[in-house]
């Protein structure tokens, strides 16, 4: 089937509750461990099915936020969702006091049992109106981002739209590029703090309620993290500061020579050459034809996979109004089918999609077929392995995207990488100090974000940009809203993708191997653990940071950028 074939399915919660009840009545009077098995089995098909009904109407409200039958859909989703997960969560205390515990252990992993173990620490019915509170707030602020008209040029634009022009050659239109979206925070920052505000009060009211000390513990456990901790991440942003923060200066330096910039501002940081950053050459649809074509050259896997993506329409990739900002893959399971969104808008970011959330789909794909929906996709850090990585190994066809200026690709996705670390880690740094400090002000958050910003990207300036002075950047981070905590994830993942480019140099066969096997073992394993199967090094021990600079500075020395 073709996506806009699936059926939009709204959620009846009396229905989907006698479907549980079913299940958990059946569980209860359940004999021998055979019958529970097949029970749980039960249980896994209704799962896919209640996480494909909403997997599909949350894609059609991002493709449409103005679309009134999708407005209200996501909002019944939003209410039924968190009440579902009272039966859910019966059914998982039925599961881990069941007296064949040791047989359905062996039938479906420790492991699962460890996630279902989290999974009830993490919830309880008292919640659960807090939970539908903190589903319409998101959802609020996805709208309010979504709704940016800006005006520029005699023409209107959406926050998407305008990154081509905040990095375009001529430093006057990027100045005015980036005043134009700065108009936009300045209208709307406090309204946005405000939900900011109502989610962090919010969330730390749950996690109180939990019997948590604040929301650091239940977010951390909410994401999965069961083999490191914040006290953990906080060495692990200790050795960026220490290792990648005097790369990040050296690198910040190089660029604003290369492209003749004295004084540089925050807006001159998207332009990495003076001849303009690389262009992908081609439509939005020749792009997608010249994916295909290096997918299908890359591996028969992956060839496979891409027919299947595009055979059955599972990416709506070009910005167009009304459309929810950034980009996305998720899974519909009924289908065994990943879906793609995104946001085209024209720069090398469109290239990156191709290859990021392709490299996430792509792992989607491998796991089609596992039969306990929890190991299909591994905890948020180990899923930006996938997409990170593969950006990396789609290095030798970036000719077929940018001819002659694939190098010029080449040296700015590794320089950016590498920048983007000391980013990565001011974010995890500053939703620390929120959730650690549930109670400040909108105006304190900011001036912490300023401060923390000035630690990890000391030579960032903002002169002129009132907004983003007194610390408002962050507003545009929709993660920070979202998902707690996800953030640091990208850069432990970058770390651990670093990793597969020194190897592909070495031996591009033996590394390809190494990620099929990541990529085929789907989420069986928590985070460390699995770094442990796929033969990486963990990011967490003392030095490792430094280990992977070194060789980097090789790679980016290896590029004449000055003349590029």
């Amino acid at each position: 089937m073709k996506f806009e074939e699936y059926p939009l399915v709204i959620p009846n919660l009396e229905e989907l509750a006698k479907q549980y009840e079913k299940i958990i009545q059946k569980f209860e009077s359940s004999k021998t461990a055979k019958e529970q098995i097949k029970v749980v089995r039960d249980m896994f098909k209704l799962t896919d099915y209640v996480s494909t009904m909403f997997t599909v109407i949350s894609i059609r409200y991002s493709l449409d936020t103005t679309n009134e039958e999708y407005i209200k859909a996501q909002e019944i989703a939003d209410e039924v969702a968190p009440q579902l997960q009272v039966y859910s969560d019966k059914l998982y205390k039925l599961l881990i006091n069941s007296p064949f515990r040791k047989e359905l252990e062996e039938t479906f992993g420790e492991y699962f049992f460890k996630q279902v173990e989290i999974s009830l620490k993490c919830f309880d019915e008292k919640i659960v109106e807090d939970l539908q509170q903190e589903n319409k707030l998101v959802s609020k602020y996805n709208k309010v981002m979504a709704s940016a008209k800006i005006k520029f040029e005699g023409q209107i634009y959406n926050l998407s739209q305008m990154g081509k022009f905040t990095t375009d050659i001529d430093r006057e239109r990027r100045k005015n590029a980036t005043k134009a979206v700065a108009k936009f925070f300045e209208k709307n920052h406090e309204e946005i703090g405000q939900i900011y505000d109502e989610l962090v009060h919010l969330r730390d009211g749950m996690a109180k309620k939990l019997g948590f000390k604040n929301y650091v513990e239940l977010g951390y456990l909410a994401l999965g993290r069961t083999d490191y901790d914040a006290e953990m991440v906080k060495v692990y942003r200790k050795q960026i500061e220490d290792y990648f923060v005097p790369v990040w200066k050296k690198l910040f330096k190089r660029q604003m020579k290369r492209i003749k910039v004295k004084g540089p501002r925050f807006y001159d940081m998207g332009l990495n050459y003076l001849t303009g950053n690389p262009i992908p050459q081609g439509t939005p649809e020749e792009l997608v034809e010249k994916a295909r074509e290096m997918y299908k050259e890359m591996s028969k896997e992956t060839g496979e996979f891409f027919d299947f993506m595009t055979e059955n329409h599972l990416m709506d990739l070009v910005a167009k109004p009304g459309k929810q900002g950034g980009g996305y893959m998720t899974y519909l399971p009924d289908y065994k089918a990943p879906f793609i969104f995104s946001n085209f808008n024209g720069t090398s970011g469109d290239v990156d999609v191709l290859t990021h959330e392709f490299g996430h789909a792509y792992q989607g794909y491998c796991a089609r077929n596992m039969q306990v929906p929890a190991y299909r996709s591994p905890t948020l850090e180990a899923c930006e392995i996938h997409s990170m990585s593969m950006e990396f190994f789609a290095w030798p066809w970036m000719d077929k995207f940018f001819g002659k200026d694939d190098d010029k690709y080449r040296y700015a996705h590794l320089a950016d990488a590498v920048m983007f670390l000391p980013y990565g880690a001011t974010v995890d740094e500053f939703q620390h100090f929120v959730y650690e400090n549930p109670d400040v002000s909108h105006k304190e958050r900011c001036a912490k974000w300023r401060e923390i910003e000035k630690k990890y990207t000391p030579l960032k300036s903002y002169k002129g940009y009132k907004v983003y002075e007194e610390g408002n950047l962050w507003l545009k981070q929709s993660h920070i809203f979202q998902t707690p905590f996800y953030y640091i994830d990208y850069t432990l993942a970058q770390v651990a993708a670093f990793q597969f480019l020194v190897e592909m140099r070495k031996n591009h066969e033996r590394a390809w191997k190494k990620y099929n096997k990541l990529c085929n073992l789907g989420g069986k394993y928590p985070f460390v653990e699995l770094l442990e199967h796929a033969k990486l090094n963990n990011p967490f021990e003392p030095g490792s940071l430094k280990k992977i600079v070194k060789q980097l500075n090789k790679i980016l020395n290896s590029f004449d950028d000055q003349n590029m």
